[in-house]
């Protein structure tokens, strides 16, 4: 039985009266079998600075390696939030048109910089079809979601909240966070749990660079609410989440969960690499209820002659 088939179960149980006496922790888990994915994360596509070919030269390097299936870890192009509609349209065209080179299933998970219009910069008003997330959700699917695979249940979070002054910053909001806690309630307690976002839950990267001089306006750099992720956790089999948006390699173990941000496809944003990570892609083991993690690069260089 599926994790949305016993999600139906339960709500059927409830409405009967007798969910209290039978729970999630009845039903037999599927056998968890070993296999590999791909997490590639920060794109950023683009017509400048050779972008265009470098995800493409990623994708194809992607496609040499042994994988069930890819995630995406957000920020597909660069950038949907202060370029007008037609520059959106154009940077999801050519995402979607490189992305067949990968030959792969892909899962999406929703960056800052695929939400199209917000900065007012744009001239994209809130009345447009395509304004905020709709675009990502017409071209690329749901927001956040859970799918299965091989024994192990897979999340997807939306970690972009879209502030009022027409800005973002990392955030679960409630509705995503009531939704979890039911998705998480309706799986055998033992269920190993891989998660992806986009915006880290967890990081460390404060400490790798200098404290900004000003204070910045939004918490964009992690999430500002993952406390409330984190203990929807506790209890659970979570055996690591998945994080773009920083373009560095990083794990962080924090009670007893890695929390593993991943090096970008764009490297510095197309510019060399960023604090000494060069672009690329990680690839994932799952195999006897632990993630192993590898870092690929692709061999892009930079046009840009003031960067390496």
């Amino acid at each position: 039985m599926n994790s949305t088939t016993r999600r139906q179960f339960l709500t059927l149980l409830g409405a009967t009266g007798l969910s209290a006496a039978i729970t999630p922790s009845v039903f037999a888990a599927p056998p968890a079998e070993p296999f590999t994915f791909l997490f590639l994360t920060d794109a950023h596509i683009q017509p400048e600075l050779n972008a265009a070919i470098g995800t493409d030269m990623a994708f194809k390097r992607a496609r040499t390696i042994k994988a069930d299936f890819a995630i995406n870890g957000g920020d597909h192009v660069f950038d949907s939030l202060a370029v007008p509609k037609q520059r959106a349209l154009a940077l999801f065209d050519l995402y979607g048109k490189t992305e067949q080179d990968l030959g792969l299933k892909v899962h999406h998970t929703i960056g800052n910089h695929d939400v199209v219009g917000i900065y007012p910069a744009s001239g994209v008003t809130p009345a447009d079809p395509i304004y905020g997330k709709k675009l990502f959700e017409d071209r690329l699917g749901k927001l956040f979601y859970s799918f299965d695979h091989k024994g192990h249940h897979f999340i997807v979070l939306d970690s972009i909240g879209i502030t009022e002054d027409r800005a973002y910053e990392g955030r679960i909001d409630a509705d995503q966070l009531k939704w979890l806690a039911a998705d998480l309630a309706a799986l055998p307690a033992k269920t190993p749990i891989i998660v992806s976002v986009h915006i880290p839950l967890v990081t460390a990267f404060n400490s790798y660079v200098p404290v900004p001089s000003t204070p910045v306006p939004h918490h964009g750099l992690s999430v500002i609410n993952s406390d409330e992720v984190i203990r929807l956790f506790e209890g659970r089999n979570v055996l690591g989440v998945l994080q773009g948006h920083t373009h560095i390699n990083e794990t962080v173990l924090w009670k007893g969960v890695p929390y593993i941000t991943s090096g970008a496809v764009s490297g510095n944003w197309w510019r060399g690499t960023r604090l000494g990570t060069p672009g690329g892609f990680t690839v994932v083991t799952v195999a006897n209820n632990k993630l192993t993690t590898r870092y690929e690069t692709y061999g892009f260089k930079t046009i840009d002659p003031n960067n390496t």
